[in-house]
């Protein structure tokens, strides 16, 4: 088992083009991994995001991304996560999400492979394994009336706050922001997480034309997504593997990245800060 460093932050690693390169393929297994669970159990499933515009401008992964993120309806999150206490190989891959790992507090899922390390700066003191992952999001009910979702919106970005507090007391460079997410993590870690479960409780209880992972930003005025690009899936092939895309991808990538087409400047093909890496069968962590 490969944990973080407890010793507090380190120097950020810059991943060179081979060692990006290696990720990728480590996520490819990840998502090749999740769809074959998903195809056994029938879980319908997307990719989404960057994952989903790679496989139609790059036909897989952006060159310079570091990551690689999938979609479900809650009903199908919740059967994927049950799937993975019995169809997973504990020797080889691990499922986490704050329901069942300690000290977890994003408000989705992470596939993760054993044996690497892929530790994002300013978690080095999070309190869990952090092995190479992808992404699970479930997609949450949110009110068809813009007016609701933007009422929806501002609670996510409170609870999601809560939540993220243990590294924004460390992450942000002002002072006083830092002083006020220390005193938001001494909000007891079951308190925090009932206020995740709060939300999606209620959203389960309503079925909209609007969807949105309640725990990760939606940066759109629309404060959501179409639950029609979900509901059914069209096939992707991505790094020449067949998955499961949303339903409309042209629809789907105007809507979240307005000209996807058109590849973006220099300044912005960034990859996250890594303050920790190592793919499996490589020596100790960098």
């Amino acid at each position: 088992m490969i944990r973080a460093n407890q010793s507090g932050p380190r120097k950020p690693i810059e991943l060179d083009s081979e060692m990006l390169r290696g990720l990728q393929m480590v996520e490819l297994e990840l998502l090749c991994e999740l769809d074959r669970i998903c195809r056994k159990r029938g879980i319908p499933y997307c990719i989404v995001a960057g994952t989903m515009l790679g496989a139609v401008r790059h036909g897989g992964f952006i060159p310079w991304d570091d990551d690689a993120d999938v979609a479900m309806l809650r009903p199908d999150y919740e059967r994927f996560r049950e799937a993975c206490a019995t169809e997973l190989d504990p020797e080889e891959f691990y499922f986490q999400d704050h329901e069942v790992t300690q000290g977890y507090r994003w408000g989705y899922g992470k596939l993760r492979r054993r044996g690497t390390l892929f530790l994002r700066e300013h978690q080095e003191h999070m309190p869990y394994e952090q092995g190479v992952f992808i992404d699970v999001f479930p997609l949450d009910s949110v009110p068809d009336s813009r007016m609701g979702r933007s009422l929806t919106n501002l609670k996510c970005f409170c609870v999601r706050k809560v939540l993220w507090s243990p590294v924004g007391a460390v992450a942000c460079r002002s002072a006083v922001a830092r002083r006020w997410f220390g005193l938001l993590s001494r909000i007891p870690e079951t308190r925090a997480k009932r206020l995740l479960n709060n939300l999606v409780s209620k959203a389960s209880s309503t079925r909209s034309r609007w969807v949105r992972i309640l725990m990760f930003p939606t940066p759109n005025r629309e404060y959501g997504y179409l639950r029609e690009w979900y509901e059914t899936q069209a096939p992707a092939t991505f790094e020449g593997v067949e998955l499961q895309g949303v339903s409309n991808p042209d629809e789907y990538l105007r809507f979240k990245f307005g000209d996807y087409m058109k590849m973006p400047p220099d300044n912005q093909r960034k990859s996250h800060p890594v303050s920790g890496f190592k793919l499996r069968g490589e020596g100790p962590a960098a």
